[in-house]
C-alpha cells in the first residue's frame, strides 16, 4: 500500500507540475477529491503495467506515455516533446532539420500531409496535401500518435523508409523516400517577364523576414524600379512562427491589426498591428493559397485580405488557426499545448474554416495550343493563360471548392498544385495572377493619363 500511495503521489506531482497548477488552489477547490482519485486510479493502473505487462517497459516511456496521451487527447496539435524532440523542434524553427520535408497532422488515426516543403523527399516523390499515410515500412500507424509517426519517419541521413499513401481516387500506393537533411530557403523569387515580381515563401522560420526584404529588393533591382505588381506565393506553405507572419504581414501594411489570439481568460487577448511603410510602395499585390496554406501563411492572407491590401487567388486554405505554446519542462523537455486561437482583423476565425480566395483558380498543367506548336513563337513564349489551352486531370477538384469552379475557364483543376510546377511556366495559378496584375496596372497606368 505505501508503495502504491508513492506512485500516487509521484503520479499526481508530475501532473501538477506538468499543468502549472498551484497546489493549494488545487486543494481548496471544490473538486480537489475528485482530482485525487483519479490520480489514485492512474496509480493502480501504472503499478498493474509496470508488474504484468508482457515487456519490462521503464517508468519513463509510462509517464511520458501518459503525459502525451492526455495531451493529444485534447487536439491534434497538443502534445509532449522528449528532451530530443524538444532539440529537433528547436532546430526545424532556425530552418534546418532532418527527415523527408513534409508537415503532417493527425486525422481518423492516420497521418495526413499538410504540405510537403519544396525541395525535399516529400516533394520530389510527388506527395499531396490531404494524402493520408497509413503504413510507414509495412507497420500499420493506427493506433501511434502523431509523434511517434513523425519520430518513425525520421532516420539517419541516406536511409530509406517506403510510405503506404491513401489518395482520394486511387488505390493506395507505395513511395519510398530517402531521408535527407532539410535545409529550408523560406524566400525564393524571381521575375515573370520584365516587370512581375514573384516571392515564394514556403514556411516561416527565423529567416523569413528578412529574406523577403532582400528578395523585394532585388526584384526592384532586376525591374530597373518598373515593378508593376507583386505575387506573394503562399501554397504548400504549412506555417511556423506567429512573429513571422506578423512581420511579413507588417510588410506590407501601413496601418491597422494583422492578427488576434484569444484564449479562455479574456486578459490573455492579444493583438498586432501594423506600423507605417509598405515594402511594395501600394503596388498591387496577389497572393496564392491552396489547401496545403496553413496557420502563419493563413494570418498573412488573412490580413492582406481584410485590409483589401492583396488579392487571394487559388483554393480554401487549410484552416489550421489554433496557437501552440511550448512550455518547457526543465529536465523534461517540453509540451506543446493549444492556448488560443487566431483570429484575422474582422474577426473571423480561421479554425476549421480556412481563408476562401477572392478568386477560385483550381490547379491546372499549361500546355501549349496547336498554334504554338506549329511554330508560332509569339504564342509560345506567352504566359498569358488566355492563349493556352489546358490539358484535362483525371484527379477531382478541391471538394470545398467543387461547386465554385469558374464556369467558363476550360482548365480541368487538379485537386492540389504539383509541387513541382510551383513557380514554372506551367503553373496556371500564376499566370492568372500575373494577368491580373498586369491588368491592373494598365487601368490604373490609362486612368493617370
Amino acid at each position: 500500500m505505501k508503495r502504491l500511495g508513492l506512485i500516487a503521489a509521484t503520479a499526481a506531482t508530475v501532473f501538477l507540475m506538468t499543468l502549472h497548477q498551484d497546489v493549494g488552489a488545487a486543494t481548496s477547490s471544490s473538486n480537489s477529491a475528485e482530482t485525487y482519485k483519479q490520480l489514485n486510479m492512474f496509480g493502480d493502473v501504472f503499478e498493474q503495467v509496470r508488474k504484468n505487462y508482457v515487456d519490462d517497459v521503464s517508468n519513463e516511456t509510462l509517464v511520458e506515455g501518459a503525459i502525451n496521451g492526455m495531451l493529444t487527447s485534447l487536439d491534434p496539435h497538443s502534445n509532449y516533446l522528449n528532451a530530443k524532440n524538444f532539440n529537433d523542434m528547436k532546430v526545424q524553427t532556425r530552418g534546418e532539420f532532418g527527415g523527408l520535408g513534409i508537415e503532417v497532422s493527425m486525422e481518423n488515426g492516420l497521418v495526413k500531409v499538410v504540405s510537403p516543403i519544396d525541395d525535399t523527399p516529400a516533394a520530389r516523390a510527388g506527395l499531396k496535401p490531404g494524402d493520408l499515410i497509413t503504413h510507414l515500412d509495412g507497420d500499420a500507424i493506427q493506433g501511434m500518435t502523431l509523434q511517434q509517426a513523425v519520430d518513425k519517419m525520421r532516420g539517419p541521413i541516406n536511409s530509406d523508409v517506403t510510405l503506404t499513401v491513401r489518395r482520394e481516387g486511387k488505390e493506395p500506393f507505395d513511395v519510398k523516400l530517402t531521408r535527407a537533411t532539410i535545409k529550408i530557403q523560406s524566400v525564393r523569387s524571381h521575375l515573370e517577364g520584365k516587370d512581375v515580381g514573384y516571392v515564394r515563401i514556403t514556411s516561416f522560420n527565423e529567416q523569413t523576414d528578412v529574406g523577403l526584404g532582400n528578395a523585394v529588393k532585388s526584384l526592384k533591382q532586376q525591374a530597373n524600379g518598373k515593378l508593376s505588381g507583386l505575387v506573394l506565393d503562399l501554397r504548400n506553405n504549412p506555417g511556423g512562427l506567429l512573429d513571422q507572419a506578423v512581420a511579413v504581414s507588417d510588410a506590407f501594411l501601413d496601418r491597422g491589426e494583422i492578427v488576434s489570439t484569444r484564449g479562455r481568460r479574456s486578459d490573455d487577448a492579444q493583438r498586432y498591428n501594423s506600423h507605417p511603410g509598405d515594402i511594395i510602395n501600394g503596388l498591387p499585390l496577389a497572393v496564392l493559397i491552396n489547401g496545403g496554406s496553413a496557420s502563419a501563411s493563413e494570418i498573412v492572407a488573412g490580413a492582406l485580405q481584410d485590409h483589401h491590401r492583396a488579392i487571394l487567388l487559388g483554393t480554401r486554405s487549410f484552416g489550421k488557426g489554433s496557437v501552440q505554446t511550448i512550455i518547457p519542462l526543465p529536465g523534461h523537455g517540453a509540451m506543446r499545448l493549444t492556448t488560443a486561437r487566431y483570429y484575422t482583423p474582422s474577426g473571423r476565425s480561421i479554425q476549421a474554416k480556412g481563408i476562401d480566395p477572392d478568386i477560385i483558380v483550381e490547379a491546372a498543367k499549361i500546355t501549349k495550343d496547336e498554334k504554338a506548336k506549329a511554330g508560332d513563337k509569339s504564342a509560345a513564349n506567352d504566359n498569358a493563360a488566355a492563349k493556352d489551352k489546358t490539358t484535362a486531370d483525371k484527379s477531382k477538384p478541391d471538394a470545398a471548392d467543387k461547386d465554385k469552379k469558374d464556369g467558363d475557364e476550360k482548365a480541368s483543376p487538379e485537386s492540389s498544385v504539383d509541387p513541382s510546377l510551383i513557380g514554372t511556366a506551367d503553373d496556371y495559378q500564376l499566370a492568372r495572377a500575373v494577368d491580373m496584375l498586369r491588368g491592373i496596372a494598365l487601368f490604373n497606368g490609362r486612368m493617370v493619363n
